[in-house]
């Protein structure tokens, strides 16, 4: 989707649904690239033993927790962005970009100084071996450069993406995962006459793979939005103010992040206790929530951007609410779309898992009451949320998802784990989470505040 193209969504000339799915496909296709680099890592290393296998999966664990952090700050970051995008105000699109810049930087700075004193005892408890233990430091050790640059990278993301051109960021992955794959698989195992890294060497691709990535997105945001950036001025009087404002706006939507983060991993030590066959059973079905599920967050972040640049050009209430009217019946065709494929899974796991017990698959077959329903009030939640931090309120929106993870789920959870109840009644909680959070989510954005942002 062009700038002009973009203009004309929010101006009228295109459906509001034709909009947001143009801007929606390469964001879902974007995520699933973004999500399957791990996956594609874990493959390529395969052939090295079980052993490198743990390694990755330590090292993985803390910087993965380093990129979710920086991608938090830059989902917050096209919000403002699009604001400014909205206002056609030069200086509000150099405003919001390098203050997410700044901010990115920064936390991936602090990020990594605050892992060069963590990791090591992490990494030294959670390995089982001195051999494990040393690769996945050394895997991190590269890693850094794959954050600092992802740090760059994920800020120019958010700035075409808030600028409507969510394909540039898409495209970006298209040219750097068959880099990163075959970067590491030269490295990992020595092809061609370069030296055997081991696990460092998927380290050494990924790092490849996102300085390539940063440098396509800095070329075609300096060719084509170049001006806007060298606007003489900040919003707000000075960078100091602006980056104040910016901070504010972002860091609750970086706690969200934290705070599911760490939910979900305590929810996972809880799921320990359950037996092997419906511990196996959930852990295969939460990559397929998480992958599957992207189809519906990508409409509810194109949903919010369109908002945000409404915001900004202050649209009258009655063009936001036939906007989200029909941006709410896309998200019900979404939610049937993901039901559909969960249920396939559910259903063909036999044939997908070839190798599982029949009381696995007999427990991921438990699963599909909740997985039918589940994206339902999950993709209209997430309407909402999008849609309330396009007008500002980030803090709201962290509020409802803190307290429904640490009031509600993580205690029921553990109530029911250890209570013995059956594994469907357990993984029932990820649909009740979603209708605890329903009311909140719905009372406030009826009454509208959000229409009236200042931005």
């Amino acid at each position: 989707m062009t700038t002009a193209e973009t203009g004309a969504a929010t101006d009228g000339a295109l459906s509001p649904t034709r909009a947001i799915f143009d801007m929606a496909w390469p964001m879902t296709l974007r995520a699933m690239m973004l999500h399957g680099v791990v996956v594609i890592d874990a493959f390529l290393i395969a052939g090295l033993g079980e052993e490198a296998l743990a390694a990755l999966g330590l090292a993985s664990a803390v910087g993965g927790l380093l990129l979710g952090i920086l991608l938090a700050f830059s989902n917050a970051t096209q919000i403002l962005v699009a604001q400014g995008f909205g206002t056609t105000q030069p200086v509000a699109l150099k405003t919001g970009f390098w203050c997410g810049l700044i901010v990115n930087v920064s936390a991936a700075l602090i990020g990594l100084i605050i892992t060069l004193f963590a990791a090591g005892p992490i990494i030294d408890g959670g390995a089982h071996s001195l051999w494990i233990a040393s690769e996945a430091k050394q895997y991190l050790a590269v890693f850094t450069i794959v954050v600092l640059a992802e740090a760059a990278g994920q800020s120019l993301s958010a700035h075409f993406n808030g600028c409507g051109e969510t394909r540039r960021p898409f495209y970006s992955y298209l040219y750097a995962v068959p880099i990163n794959i075959v970067v590491s698989l030269v490295l990992i195992y020595g092809l061609f006459g370069f030296p055997a890294f081991g696990v460092t060497g998927a380290a050494l691709g990924s790092a490849v793979s996102a300085v390539v990535r940063a440098w396509y997105l800095a070329h075609h945001l300096l060719r084509e939005n170049g001006p806007s950036l060298r606007a003489p001025g900040w919003l707000h009087g000075s960078l100091w103010r602006a980056l104040r404002r910016h901070l504010a706006f972002s860091l609750p939507v970086a706690a969200t992040f934290i705070s599911a983060n760490l939910a979900g991993s305590v929810c996972t030590l809880i799921y320990a206790r359950l037996g092997v066959n419906e511990f196996a059973a959930m852990t295969l079905i939460q990559p397929w929530i998480m992958v599957v599920g992207t189809v519906g967050m990508c409409w509810a972040q194109a949903t919010g951007i369109l908002v945000a640049q409404f915001l900004g050009r202050g649209a009258p209430e009655q063009v936001l609410d036939n906007f989200l009217r029909q941006a709410w019946r896309g998200a019900f065709v979404t939610s049937f779309v993901v039901s559909a494929i969960y249920v396939t899974v559910c259903l063909s796991s036999g044939w997908i898992y070839s190798d599982l017990q029949p009381e696995t698959r007999a427990a991921l077959l438990i699963f599909l009451p909740t997985l039918l329903f589940l994206p339902f009030p999950k993709n209209s939640n997430a309407i909402c949320g999008n849609t309330l931090r396009a007008g500002g309120e980030t803090v709201y929106v962290m509020h409802i998802f803190v307290w429904s993870q640490w009031l509600f789920r993580v205690p029921a959870t553990a109530a029911l784990v250890y209570m013995g109840a059956p594994v469907g009644w357990v993984f029932s909680l990820f649909l009740l989470e979603e209708l605890v959070k329903f009311p909140p989510f719905h009372l406030r954005m009826f009454k509208g505040h959000w229409k009236k942002a200042m931005v």
